[in-house]
């Protein structure tokens, strides 16, 4: 495992229990961040296979299980105590834990309906990012979709700034603790961000079809892609 990764399992580890409060006062967008990729996903079984990468507590999944109660879901995330969160979530029901690292593991013979991430895949490097994008592809079934909310830089240095300066604003506002803000700033730190364009680039280079920004406020964007 590379220093960065293993600074970031490190980093989630230590803040899994408080992680999902913050949330809402951590993402200026919560509500539409969320609620948005959940109203595209669509699938015509009751019971679709999904994968969440990077899912840390389940979250996204959370949502998308509401919508989709039947789901057969895996949830794969290099933190092991946020993988315990998500448990805690979902009770007893019957859902896959994979504690690795998704941009080495292998998901042989198994494919999936729908794979989800948000908020992890920027961790990446521009690298990591186009070969994850590439095993996305793979992992999905005809017709299945891919859909990712996350943060993206600014196309240029100015830009960036401009995302940068609204969010530390709406959060110096939300009400969070000064150490719970120092603690934000730092985890930004471990951010590996590549522009939206890349991004789109890189899926359509993967065999995505209908590659689209369906959703942005600032540097939080959804990003969709269907095979």
């Amino acid at each position: 495992m590379d220093t960065t990764k293993e600074q970031v399992m490190n980093r989630f580890n230590e803040h899994a229990a408080v992680y999902d409060e913050q949330r809402k006062k951590l993402i200026p967008c919560f509500d539409d961040f969320y609620s948005i990729p959940i109203s595209l996903i669509e699938s015509g079984k009751k019971d679709p296979s999904v994968l969440d990468i990077g899912a840390g507590t389940g979250l996204f999944s959370a949502f998308l299980k509401e919508k989709f109660p039947q789901a057969q879901l895996t949830l794969i995330d290099l933190s092991e105590k946020m993988l315990e969160i998500a448990k805690k979530r979902f009770n007893h029901e019957e859902i896959r834990y994979v504690t690795a690292d998704y941009t080495k593991y292998q998901f042989e013979e198994q494919t999936f309906d729908i794979i989800i991430s948000s908020l992890s895949i920027h961790h990446l490097s521009d690298e990591e990012k186009r070969k994850l994008y590439q095993n996305v592809y793979k992992w999905l079934n005809p017709g299945g979709i891919f859909i990712n909310a996350d943060q993206v830089l600014g196309h240029t240095p100015f830009i960036d700034s401009l995302y940068k300066q609204d969010w530390q604003q709406k959060i110096a506002a939300s009400g969070l603790t000064k150490q719970q803000l120092e603690t934000a700033h730092e985890r930004t730190k471990l951010d590996r961000m590549s522009t939206l364009q890349q991004q789109l680039d890189w899926l359509t280079e993967s065999g995505f079809h209908d590659v689209d920004c369906v959703y942005k406020y600032f540097n939080f964007v959804v990003l969709f892609g269907r095979k």
